[in-house]
């Protein structure tokens, strides 16, 4: 159990939550950061999805890691991912088909999600299965904390609401001049708040600063 949890271990896991993180430090996933923040809820389903589906291709590709040919294993990888996505989306359908329509397209494109690829690249052909597990899990909540916090900004300043529960739009802070952003809900505004996460996650850590 002690060597489950190694100090290794515990920093392959937290590490992409903090100081490697996939979306501000790497700067990958970044169009779906774009896409699906407008709400909270299609971005905490998308983060979870993602996760779940990294997690599992991590482990999928760790244990075949000695028995796939060099030659194909980047076909092998898109095939397993494809087949995660593919149930994903239509548990999505059966249980969440409302958050499902709202994601549209970006579910399927996971397949092509440059932290999905990149991890089972870099880390799973090269790990064991539990390491592997637990980069993909790590990773996918690096993925998700970032959108997570930019559809919180995006959806309560852009349409006063969190989860569709109504914040700011009272009769009120009409009365004091307050007005929804609908900037906020344009992709742009996205990348501006992804790039405020980076500035500020530099300022704070100069270590991650080019020099």
């Amino acid at each position: 159990m002690g060597q489950l949890f190694s100090k290794k271990n515990r920093e392959v896991f937290s590490a992409p939550l903090g100081m490697n993180n996939p979306v501000t430090v790497q700067v990958l996933g970044i169009c779906s950061a774009l896409a699906v923040t407008a709400k909270l809820e299609p971005a905490i389903v998308m983060g979870l999805s993602v996760t779940v589906i990294t997690a599992f291709a991590n482990v999928v590709i760790s244990l075949l890691r000695k028995t796939i040919p060099n030659r194909i294993r980047i076909i092998v990888q898109l095939v397993v991912v494809a087949a995660l996505v593919t149930i994903v989306s239509e548990i999505l359908k059966a249980f969440a088909y409302d958050v499902s329509v709202q994601l549209s397209v970006y579910v399927g494109l996971i397949i092509t999600n440059c932290i999905l690829m990149g991890r089972l690249e870099a880390f799973a052909m090269q790990n064991g299965p539990w390491e592997s597990c637990l980069d993909g899990i790590g990773n996918g909540l690096g993925y998700a904390k970032i959108l997570i916090i930019v559809a919180f900004f995006r959806e309560l300043l852009g349409s006063g609401t969190l989860l569709g529960f109504n914040i700011l739009n009272h009769e009120w802070l009409t009365n004091l001049g307050y007005v929804n952003n609908g900037l906020m809900l344009m992709p742009p505004m996205a990348l501006i708040i992804c790039a405020c996460i980076i500035w500020y996650q530099r300022a704070r850590h100069k270590e991650l600063q080019e020099k």
